[in-house]
């Protein structure tokens, strides 16, 4: 007596339908996380209808195509296990269009991530505001000094004028992020 054809299979009549051991069908377990038997008492193993086809992909891209075990685990992480069943069944029109579905999926997303960048970066700009250059000769809380006073590097000698600019302008983005954190708060 014949099983239906959405009847689930053992081990055994998968290995046997496959041309394949089922210690192979076994090991494929552990490397394609894809292929998910049912599993009852006693650890016995029952594979749906698609988890028989995927194995049929799989064996068909492994064993007819030449296809190493990390090459069929990308294309199944890039394309999806619909693409490999498509591959195994021989439905290569059905397999080009799932490609070209999953690059056109893959060109939007990136369109989504640079737009979403673009208004990170003006919500930023909203936020932060537009960089100030820090005005010169300008004293903060006696923090800043003149030209003969201010900072002395560690041999004594004191630091170059540009070194003391960008000190002032750091010292000035620190103060104003620190503005902008007592706003939020």
């Amino acid at each position: 007596m014949d099983k239906s054809p959405d009847a689930f299979r053992t081990i055994s009549e998968v290995a046997e339908d496959l041309d394949l051991p089922q210690h192979v069908l076994r090991f494929w377990e552990t490397r394609f996380t894809h292929i998910k038997p049912m599993k009852r008492g006693g650890g016995r193993r029952y594979y749906r209808p698609l988890d028989v086809d995927l194995l049929k992909g799989i064996r068909h891209l492994l064993y007819d195509q030449g296809y190493t075990i990390k090459g069929v685990q990308r294309l199944l992480r890039e394309n999806g296990t619909q693409f490999i069943i498509a591959l195994g069944s021989g439905d290569t029109a059905a397999a080009e269009a799932i490609s070209q579905q999953k690059q056109a999926s893959a060109r939007q997303e990136e369109a989504l991530a640079a737009e979403q960048d673009r208004v990170d970066a003006d919500e930023e700009a909203a936020v932060m505001g537009t960089p100030k250059s820090a005005p010169h000769g300008r004293r903060l809380f006696g923090l800043i000094k003149g030209d003969d006073e201010g900072p002395v590097a560690a041999d004594g000698k004191r630091l170059s004028k540009d070194n003391r600019t960008l000190l002032q302008e750091t010292l000035f983005d620190l103060l104003e992020c620190k503005r902008l954190l007592d706003q939020v708060r």
